[in-house]
Formats: structure tokens, C-alpha cells, sequence
């Protein structure tokens, strides 16, 4: 079978307050700003470690009761 592509005309804006919104809807959604890689890999390697070096810094007992404050919150609404 043969595909045919058939092109759709744009529909012409004739209120001003649509193509002032298609404007900044086109712009804004080609605009990313970039990321430096090094502050990415830093905060990376900050995540990483955080939660561990926290975990070997609180006792046991602090850390039960953290964990039992998660749970209470995490069921509550059941």
C-alpha cells in the first residue's frame, strides 16, 4: 500500500491575545536551561552518601524512633 501524506493548513490567529499566548507557549517550551556537569556530580555524590553517613552518626534508639514516626506517617491515612 501506498501512504500518502497530506499536509493540514494552520489555522490563521486573528485574536491578539491567542498568538500572544501561542508566542510565549512556543517559546517558553524551547528553552531548557543547562546544567554544569560538575555541580550535578556534586550533588550527586553528596545524595549519595548523606543518608548513610546520617544513619552511622544517630544511635539506635534515635534511629528506631525515626523509623517509627515513617511508618505512623505512612499509614495514617489508612
Amino acid at each position: 500500500m501506498l501512504s500518502l501524506k497530506i499536509k493540514k493548513k494552520k489555522k490563521k490567529l486573528t485574536d491578539i491575545n491567542l498568538i500572544a499566548s501561542h508566542i510565549v507557549a512556543e517559546v517558553t517550551t524551547k528553552l531548557k536551561p543547562e546544567k554544569n556537569p560538575a555541580a550535578v556530580a556534586l550533588g550527586r555524590l553528596g545524595g549519595l552518601k548523606g543518608g548513610k553517613a546520617r544513619a552511622e552518626k544517630l544511635s539506635a534508639k534515635k534511629r528506631k524512633e525515626i523509623a517509627q514516626k515513617a511508618a505512623k506517617a505512612r499509614w495514617k491515612g489508612s
